[in-house]
């Protein structure tokens, strides 16, 4: 039997328009950004704490400047968290699950520094920050959607956050998550987004979430001298 050259071709050119579908169906479905808001929730419900190094950077719009520092945090749920700065910043910022206690060490050639204090939910970083201390729900608190990884220059997911209920804090809280088999869920990249569209990043490295955190880490008090000052 002889098979027709149109009908060879036609068979060459169906299959050609078919290609774009098998290799849709050969590759994964990407998550949903509920699917990514669960894979975090998922991760972090699993134990109480959580430390790591972190790299800080503030992007100032107004004034056009970046400020950089480091150090190590811990969070333990629900609502506690320190940072503690390295060296020559020295500062203190720690939440004993009530209240917030930020602290500034003396400037050189001084031998005072201050510190003050504001309810939790006063603060931008515990407000920004609840879903790792336990104490917000993506579903309840958020809208989210995913942005371009890509574009932002990232191999995981991005989600993107914004409350459901106006705050002074913040407009939006970008998550910078894994999408890895069996790392699904962790948050490397967290960047805060003020009314000025000023961006706190936070970078987190060595991230340790098997060892606990003590409940005395989040008692800590500024030094006696230290001046108290308004928020």
């Amino acid at each position: 039997m002889k098979i027709g050259r149109r009908a060879v071709l036609g068979g060459g050119v169906a299959a050609l328009a078919l290609a774009p579908f098998a290799r849709a169906l050969a590759q994964p479905a990407a998550p949903s950004a509920s699917t990514v808001a669960s894979w975090v929730e998922t991760y972090y419900n699993r134990s109480t704490s959580m430390s790591a190094r972190f790299v800080q950077r503030y992007r100032n719009r107004v004034h056009q400047t970046t400020q950089v520092s480091r150090g190590l945090v811990r969070f333990r749920r629900p609502g506690m968290m320190r940072f503690d700065y390295d060296a020559p910043n020295g500062k203190v910022v720690v939440s004993d699950g009530t209240n917030l206690t930020v602290y500034e060490p003396p400037p050189e050639g001084q031998t005072r520094g201050q510190y003050y204090q504001q309810a939790l939910g006063d603060a931008q970083l515990p407000a920004a920050l609840g879903f790792l201390m336990g104490t917000s729900s993506f579903t309840r608190d958020y809208r989210f959607r995913l942005l371009d990884a890509a574009q932002l220059e990232f191999s995981g997911q991005v989600l993107e956050l914004r409350p459901r209920r106006p705050t002074p804090q913040y407009t939006r809280i970008l998550l910078f998550v894994d999408a890895t088999e069996g790392s699904q869920g962790i948050i490397h990249r967290v960047v805060i987004v003020d009314h000025s569209n000023s961006q706190n990043r936070f970078d987190f490295e060595q991230q340790n979430h098997s060892q606990t955190v003590a409940e005395s880490a989040f008692r800590w008090r500024p030094p006696a001298n230290a001046r108290r000052v308004q928020p």
